[in-house]
């Protein structure tokens, strides 16, 4: 109970999501089977900056990262009690695609993990990336 309305609170405050506009908030956070082409976007980034605005997103979200490898440009996080495998992959010089997949390969889950994070790269995908010292 108390993980529903952790996810409740999560969706809410990062707003609707990018597939979400036919779906509402109770059908985000149910699990259910979600099919792979909703698990994949292609992205008006270079991948270098999708795969730091991926980290950006799931930490946002507030899920755990296990592991990044920013070599083959994958990330490793845990949602909802369950692992995910989010994989940045070069189209083109200014298009890259993100596929966040269960580790598992078991697509019955909550389908605002993914699309959250969707929409916040959607969101923060013109801002500018700064190194701090």
């Amino acid at each position: 109970m108390e993980r529903i309305i952790v996810i409740f609170l999560l969706i809410f405050m990062c707003g609707t999501a990018v597939n979400a506009e036919s779906m509402n908030l109770s059908t985000l956070i149910t699990s259910q089977n979600v099919k792979y082409q909703d698990c994949t976007k292609v992205f008006n980034l270079d991948n270098i900056s999708l795969l730091y605005l991926t980290i950006s997103a799931i930490n946002a979200n507030r899920f755990t990262i296990d592991e990044i490898q920013s070599k083959s440009g994958y990330v490793l996080f845990t949602a909802v009690n369950k692992k995910f495998l989010a994989t940045v992959l070069n189209v083109n010089t200014n298009q890259a695609m993100l596929k966040i997949t269960p580790v598992d390969n078991n697509y019955y889950f909550q389908p605002g993990i993914v699309s959250n994070i969707f929409k916040y790269i959607e969101i923060n995908k013109n801002t500018k990336i700064e190194n701090i010292n």
